[in-house]
C-alpha cells in the first residue's frame, strides 16, 4: 500500500482522487484549508474515518513538512481556481498557485524525497485551440476582434489569409499561450514541477485537465464551470444563457475519470512525460451540455437560450487529443455524458 498525500484533497476534485485511492488500497492523507473532506454532498464536509486529514495551508514550510511525513507520494491539487479575470486577485492566484507549488517542491527536495510527483494542471495553458488551414495547414489564430464578436462572427479566421477554420484536438505538443492570470499560474506550476523533477531525478507528471464536471462541483462561484451556470439558472427556474451561438467545442471529462487518471499516474511504473492531457476525447458543443442539462432536469424546465453574448477573452473552440494518455497511463475515459449531466443535475 501507498501512503499519498493528497494537498486540496477535501475540494472538488481532490476530495474524488481521495475516493479512487482509497477504492484503490491506498492510503490518503490530506492537506487542506478545510477541516473535513467532502463526500455525497458538495455542500457537507464530513471528517472520514479511512482519511487523515492535515488542515493547514499548503504555502506554510512547517505545515507541509508536518504533511510530507511518511508519504511515499504527492498528488498535488491545491490551487485558486477560476478565470482570474480581475487584476485585483492576481496575487492571490500567484501566492496560492505558483508559490504553494514553490514551498511544496522545496520541503520535497529538502527531504530527499524519491517518490512520485502528480500536479494538477489545465487545459487553459493552450489558450485558443488547434486549427487547421486549407492553405497553411496548423495556424494559431489570435484573439477574437470585438468587431467580429459584435458582428455575431464567432469563427477565428486563419491569421495568414482569413480563410475559415477547421478546429481540430490539441496534443501535449502545441504552443502554450496561458491568456489570463489563471492560466498564467498553471503553466508556471508546470514549469516549477519540471525544474524540480530535472533538478532531483524525480518523477513529476503534470495532467492538463479539460472541463471537469460532476458531483461536488461548487455552485454559484466566480469559479464554477459552465455547467454548474447552467444548473443554477434552471434550478432558479430560469433559462440558461449560452453565449455566442452555442457551437464553441470544449472537452468535458468526468470527475471520476478524472481521479483515476491521477491514481494511474501515482502508480506508473516508469517516469512519464511532463505533461498529459486527460480529457473524455469526445468533444461537446455548449449548446449540447446546455441542452443535455435541461433534459435531465426535466421538460418541465426553461429552454436554453442562445443570447449572441461573448466574453472577450473566451476561446472558440479547444478540445483534447488523448492519444498521449491512453498510450503512457492507459487511460480512457468511462463516464458515460448524458449520463454524468443527469447524475451532475440530481447532485
Amino acid at each position: 500500500m501507498t501512503r499519498v498525500l493528497v494537498t486540496g484533497g477535501a475540494g472538488f476534485i481532490g476530495s474524488h482522487v481521495v475516493d479512487a485511492l482509497v477504492a484503490g488500497g491506498h492510503g490518503a492523507r490530506v492537506l487542506d484549508l478545510r477541516a473535513g473532506v467532502a463526500t455525497e454532498r458538495a455542500d457537507v464536509e464530513t471528517a472520514r474515518a479511512d482519511v487523515e486529514v492535515v488542515r493547514g495551508d499548503v504555502r506554510d514550510d512547517a505545515t507541509v513538512e508536518t504533511a510530507l511525513e511518511g508519504v511515499d507520494a504527492v498528488c498535488h491539487q491545491a490551487a485558486m481556481v477560476g478565470l482570474g479575470v480581475d487584476l485585483d486577485d492576481v496575487a492571490d492566484y500567484v501566492s496560492h498557485n505558483d508559490l504553494g507549488t514553490a514551498v511544496l517542491l522545496r520541503a520535497l527536495a529538502r527531504g530527499s524525497f524519491r517518490g512520485r510527483v502528480v500536479q494538477a494542471s489545465s487545459m487553459v495553458v493552450y489558450g485558443e485551440g488547434r486549427y487547421l488551414c486549407p492553405a497553411h495547414g496548423v495556424v494559431r489564430p489570435g484573439p477574437r476582434s470585438l468587431a467580429a464578436l459584435q458582428g455575431g462572427d464567432f469563427e477565428p479566421p486563419c491569421p495568414d489569409c482569413g480563410a475559415q477554420l477547421e478546429a481540430i484536438a490539441v496534443a501535449e505538443d502545441a504552443p502554450t499561450d496561458p491568456r489570463n492570470v489563471y492560466a498564467a499560474t498553471k503553466l508556471h506550476q508546470e514549469h516549477l514541477a519540471a525544474a524540480f523533477a530535472r533538478e532531483t531525478g524525480v518523477s513529476v507528471t503534470s495532467l492538463r485537465y479539460h472541463n471537469v464536471y460532476g458531483p461536488r462541483m461548487p455552485r454559484d462561484t466566480p469559479y464554477a464551470g459552465v455547467a454548474s451556470v447552467f444548473l443554477s439558472a434552471l434550478a432558479a427556474g430560469n433559462a440558461p444563457r449560452v453565449f455566442e451561438d452555442g457551437a464553441q467545442r470544449r472537452d468535458f471529462v468526468h470527475v471520476r475519470d478524472v481521479a483515476r487518471a491521477n491514481v494511474l499516474a501515482l502508480e506508473a511504473g516508469e517516469a512519464r512525460p511532463a505533461a498529459l492531457n486527460i480529457a473524455s476525447g469526445s468533444p461537446r458543443t455548449v449548446g449540447d451540455m446546455a441542452r443535455a442539462l435541461h433534459a435531465a432536469v426535466g421538460e418541465a424546465s426553461a429552454e436554453p437560450q442562445v443570447t449572441g453574448e461573448f466574453r472577450r477573452g473566451d476561446v472558440r473552440h479547444v478540445f483534447a487529443s488523448t492519444a498521449a494518455a491512453r498510450r503512457e497511463l492507459g487511460f480512457v475515459a468511462e463516464e458515460d455524458f448524458a449520463a454524468g449531466m443527469a447524475e451532475l443535475a440530481a447532485a
